[in-house]
């Protein structure tokens, strides 16, 4: 692991993105809330809370740092028939939160995955990306497009 014990604390943000295209059967289910393993979104929401709290366990290297917000929201697209999410994590600490935000979304996406599986596995997770992210040395950064 990489020495942050000279590093100052600092508030650091983090926003990631994924998405989910559904087709059309699938993203009718969830459009209307009749999946039978239930409530899709909320429940995603809650594996992305968990996921970006749990993330120091699953990525080898990254430190333990305390979590003071996350924030997810959805976005349907209908012409796409796709969903996408933002994962928005917040920290005031020694070391960014990049990694938690970008496994938060990746979560999110397995989680709707696995819950509408039943209805079709042609479904596609793709375009997990870091979207944004301040604080820190590194300093600030905002992706383009």
């Amino acid at each position: 692991m990489i020495d942050i014990s000279g590093k100052d604390i600092s508030l650091r943000k983090a926003k990631a993105r994924g998405c989910v295209i559904l087709g059309k059967e699938v993203f009718e289910v969830l459009q209307q809330g009749q999946c039978t393993k239930g409530d899709v979104l909320e429940t995603a929401k809650i594996a992305a809370i968990n996921a970006v709290k749990a993330t120091l366990s699953i990525i080898p290297m990254c430190h333990i740092i305390g979590i003071e917000a996350v924030d997810v929201d959805f976005v349907m697209d209908e012409a796409k028939k796709s969903v996408c999410v933002n994962v928005k994590v917040n920290s005031s600490g020694k070391t960014g939160v990049e990694m938690e935000a970008l496994t938060g979304a990746s979560v999110v996406c397995l989680t709707i995955y696995d819950m509408l599986k039943y209805k079709s596995r042609d479904m596609v997770i793709r375009q997990i990306k870091l979207i944004q992210k301040s604080g820190g040395k590194s300093g600030d950064y905002q992706r383009e497009n």
